[in-house]
């Protein structure tokens, strides 16, 4: 599944490390400077250019490098966004888990 984080940018559901809030998690001093590093190493894509709300941690596989995505979509949103569209995706899992279980069983000699 994919998550729209604002403007043009879309980015997969099982790619994303975390999403959080701008305004409580720049409280610590460490989450400053971690997002200062990204700025500076080039890994941080600011969306917009309204009041950030959010910022997004995702690793795609393709790079393995952390990307930090800069929304104005409040965290929350996002959140609601992601675990909305998550519970088709883990239903379906569990669909081909028990289909693979099924097939597994009935596969064995007896």
């Amino acid at each position: 599944m994919y998550l729209h984080l604002g403007q043009d940018i879309v980015v997969r559901t099982r790619d994303i490390v975390g999403i959080f809030d701008l305004d409580t998690s720049t409280v610590s001093k460490e989450t400053r400077r971690y997002l200062t590093k990204a700025e500076q190493e080039g890994r941080a894509v600011t969306i917009s250019t309204e009041l950030p709300k959010s910022f997004v941690v995702c690793v795609p596989p393709q790079t393995g490098r952390q990307i930090v995505y800069i929304s104005q979509i409040s965290s929350s949103t996002l959140l609601k966004r992601a675990e909305r569209k998550a519970v088709p995706s883990i239903e379906m899992r569990q669909a081909m888990s028990e289909s693979e279980t099924r097939t597994e069983c009935r596969g064995k000699p007896k």
